[in-house]
């Protein structure tokens, strides 16, 4: 399973333009065969400070996704609304990355 990470600041003045990209690229990817998940979240501390959190079945998945024309323009659109380079962290990880938590459980 590959576990990606993303870290992007959003120009204040693009923040719209940018919730209407994520909103429909989230669609998108959610789509492809190879995807397990897709979810974006806005910092409640650091306003307009996104992270956007995706898993893939494996490596060619990931590779397949990065190679859609959704996410080559999505790539394209990203450059107008980031502050700054985006930050990515990258996972390839053996099987299910996924265990249960063990200080909670439902009552």
């Amino acid at each position: 399973m590959i576990l990606i990470v993303l870290k992007a600041k959003i120009r204040p003045e693009k923040r719209d333009e940018w919730l209407v990209g994520i909103k429909r690229y989230t669609a998108d990817v959610r789509q492809e065969p190879g995807n397990i998940s897709f979810d974006y979240y806005e910092n409640g501390e650091n306003p307009n400070e996104f992270a956007m959190i995706e898993t893939f079945a494996d490596a060619a998945a990931g590779a397949a996704h990065v190679a859609t024309e959704h996410a080559q323009k999505f790539f394209a659109f990203m450059p107008a609304m980031v502050a700054e380079r985006p930050m990515i962290n990258y996972q390839d990880l053996d099987g299910n990355a996924w265990s249960e938590m063990a200080e909670v459980a439902p009552e």
